[in-house]
């Protein structure tokens, strides 16, 4: 206890461990809960547990590059998808590089969770059903049965199914277009952006992980379906559905410091949408020159 005290009372020590831990495990929102139980059980300070839910954003944005790669050979297709799974990224590190300072020094962040968590400690906790849990659980077992809970083994074909199921995302992604469902995305879910942000924010708050819902319309960005400032908003919407799980399960814990600190995950995104959706030309132009 003392030891993770100590290594989070520097707020940089705080925000590498984030973008780290969460760059390995790739879901920000299991990051959050478990940072959650340590404030809710008084391992960690709210202080200490805020930069490492800022790192942890910018942390889970690999898995939509990763996609984005399956294009390289075809240039235009590239660079359209690369563009679209790499916006994430850049929105996530122009609103730590301003909001983390301001951060540190005025407590915003802090300040305002504070204020919301103390508003809503006393709700009680709800725990929703993961779809992701559910359909990965046999597999799970599996592994763990044939490698007899070895890490080493059970990580390294862990690794290999996740690039073949990325695989297979692009795969389907593709056939669907096909099919001819370019005139039901751009006319239903991005006709405008107030949808796409919606919708983002929805399917992320059901699947429980931005980086399945980011890294599924990166086919759609690569083969021209869905243009980069479609692709924008349903990334902020996912960026904040994310955070929904952890809010709920803080609930449960009666901690005003533990349902503050999930608070401050949606607030650090919601601060960031307000400083960089009407600046969007700034990461939509970094995006598409990276």
């Amino acid at each position: 206890t003392r030891l993770i005290s100590d290594t989070t009372a520097n707020p940089v020590n705080g925000l590498f461990i984030g973008i780290l831990v969460t760059s390995i495990i790739q879901s920000s929102s299991t990051i959050t809960s478990v940072v959650v139980g340590l404030v809710g059980g008084g391992v960690l300070s709210l202080s200490g547990a805020i930069p490492i839910i800022m790192g942890s954003n910018v942390g889970t944005t690999i898995t939509n590059t990763l996609v984005s790669l399956s294009f390289i050979k075809t240039h235009g297709d590239f660079k359209r998808a690369y563009a679209s799974s790499t916006i994430h990224d850049i929105f996530n590190l122009l609103s730590l590089i301003v909001l983390f300072p301001l951060q540190v020094n005025f407590n915003i962040i802090g300040g305002a969770a504070t204020y919301l968590g103390e508003s809503f400690y006393s709700v009680g906790g709800v725990n929703l059903i993961n779809p992701l849990n559910i359909a990965v659980g046999p597999a799970l077992a599996f592994l763990e049965y044939v490698f007899g809970f070895s890490a080493t083994l059970s990580l390294s074909v862990s690794l290999i199914l996740i690039f073949i199921s990325l695989w297979y995302i692009v795969a389907v992604m593709k056939s669907m277009v096909l099919k001819k469902i370019e005139g039901f995305f751009n006319t239903v879910i991005f006709k405008a952006p107030y949808r796409s942000f919606l919708f983002g924010l929805l399917f992320t708050s059901i699947v429980q992980s931005s980086s399945v819902t980011t890294s599924l319309i990166v086919p759609l960005a690569g083969v021209g379906i869905l243009t980069l400032e479609q692709v924008y908003p349903y990334t902020l919407g996912a960026n904040v559905g994310t955070t929904v799980t952890a809010i709920l399960a803080s609930f449960a814990t009666g901690n005003v410091h533990a349902v503050s600190l999930a608070f401050s995950h949606t607030i650090f995104n919601l601060f960031g949408i307000l400083i960089w959706y009407p600046l969007k030309n700034v990461p939509l132009y970094l995006a598409k020159n990276f």
